[in-house]
């Protein structure tokens, strides 16, 4: 079965031009015999391995640009996690400032009320005399 499975794939390129079959000595064997006038196979392969190169090539540099993006992401998320600690901490600050100063603010208010009301009542005191 397994010879005849052979046979039937050699069988398929008995019809292209420049390929033949012989059976060998042992039947699972297949001989191929490229005809030498259609030697353009060469040209082709050699055309095939250029642009295999090529393509090498192309999958380097995009491997080594992907490389490149990763370590300028890497960077950035580096500096925004620095950046937003900065503003954590700055945040932070300004808070305590504004509770300090909100208290002391508080304070000015209160004793500016006190201090009109005293200056009112000392010229009612004096305009009813």
């Amino acid at each position: 079965m397994a010879s005849s499975s052979h046979r039937g794939g050699a069988a398929a390129y008995r019809s292209r031009e420049g390929l033949t079959t012989r059976s060998g000595t042992n039947t699972d064997e297949i001989q191929l015999r490229i005809d030498p006038m259609h030697s353009d196979l060469d040209d082709h392969i050699s055309g095939l391995h250029s642009q295999v190169k090529m393509l090498r090539n192309v999958a380097q540099e995009i491997e080594s640009e992907a490389k490149y993006q990763n370590d300028a992401i890497t960077q950035l998320q580096m500096m925004l996690i620095k950046a937003q600690a900065g503003v954590k901490n700055n945040v932070r600050k300004l808070n305590k400032s504004i509770i300090h100063q909100g208290n002391s603010h508080v304070m000015h208010v209160v004793l500016f009320a006190l201090v009109l009301f005293f200056i009112v009542y000392l010229l009612s005191k004096m305009s009813h005399r």
